[in-house]
């Protein structure tokens, strides 16, 4: 057994040498844009956003922008009542033609839990506010036959429950001379008989919406009622019957509204273009938070100016 004396340091363990350092991986090159799948991705995201934007239009936006539209001409409409101007005829008190959409009325219908501002103009963008007066026919209280139409299904679906209206049910309708009062003698479908011909000096209101399934017009329902108040005094009118456009006749639609329907789809196309660009740049997260909402919102306003093309009565 060998001692080591105090003076005999002990041997010292052979140093381990260092590992060499790792070289980081190569950064793998992104694969080579394919013009292809470019177009192929922004024609998807093109679809979707307007199939959204549709379905969007046609169910809570176009409810809530009904209600909108609905509490403003209210509004406009009250203070015309206050201030002793609403219109009672085709020209504001002061002599100027109504604007399409300018509130004339106020219907009620008491049996239905229904009360809806009557915009002037039956055209698609009107009746997306709201029921629509038909412009060559006199306002409701005054002599003839007075025309309102509404929507059956979108934008608020003001008419949808106007085949359910008995026999004998009141119709209120508040314009700036009175508050006329109708009460329905029946529901013409299509191929039902005429009413009666009415005596000169009476009055005559008609509520016409589609029918059909949802969404799918396919014909039109009539609501007829007979003036029971007072026939009011009506000023001359310049639009004589049939003397109102294509686009504001029963189920047609507003060809006007190509223009605005062409422009939308390019801004729409663009950010879809630009959207697959950035993903392949930026990232995926950073490209969806900050497309989705603009691709969303030309969406929706692409199909609010394709909707304008759809049936009026929709």
């Amino acid at each position: 057994m060998t001692v080591l004396s105090p003076a005999q340091p002990a041997a010292e363990a052979p140093a381990t040498a260092p590992a060499p350092p790792v070289p980081p991986a190569p950064k793998q090159p992104r694969p080579p844009a394919r013009p292809g799948l470019a177009l192929a991705g922004a024609a998807l995201c093109l679809l979707a956003a307007v199939l959204l934007g549709f379905a969007a239009n046609l169910t809570l936006l176009g409810h809530l922008q009904h209600s909108r539209d609905q509490q403003a001409a209210y509004d406009e409409l009250r203070r015309q009542f206050a201030l002793g101007t609403a219109p009672v005829g085709q020209r504001t008190f002061d002599g100027k033609p109504l604007e399409m959409g300018a509130p004339v009325a106020l219907l009620r219908v008491p049996a239905l839990g229904l009360r809806e501002v009557v915009g002037e103009g039956t055209t698609s963008e009107v009746l997306m506010s709201g029921p629509g007066h038909r412009r060559d026919t006199p306002l409701p209280g005054q002599s003839g036959t007075s025309v309102i139409m509404g929507r059956q299904w979108g934008y608020g679906s003001p008419f949808q429950a106007l085949h359910k209206l008995p026999v004998g049910t009141e119709i209120e309708i508040t314009t700036g001379q009175t508050k006329a009062v109708y009460r329905v003698t029946g529901i013409r479908h299509p191929g039902d008989e005429l009413p009666a011909r009415r005596a000169q000096g009476q009055g005559r209101l008609t509520l016409m919406t589609a029918t059909g399934g949802p969404y799918t017009p396919s014909d039109i329902l009539r609501v007829d009622a007979e003036l029971t108040t007072p026939v009011q005094p009506s000023p001359p009118r310049e639009m004589r019957p049939g003397w109102i456009g294509p686009a504001e006749e029963p189920l047609a639609g507003e060809s006007g509204a190509w223009l605005a329907v062409f422009l939308w789809a390019q801004a729409l196309l663009a950010a879809a273009l630009l959207a697959t660009w950035a993903l392949r740049v930026w990232g995926t997260w950073q490209t969806w938070i900050t497309a989705v909402p603009v691709l969303g919102a030309l969406g929706v306003a692409l199909a609010g100016a394709a909707t304008r093309l759809l049936p009026n009565l929709l």
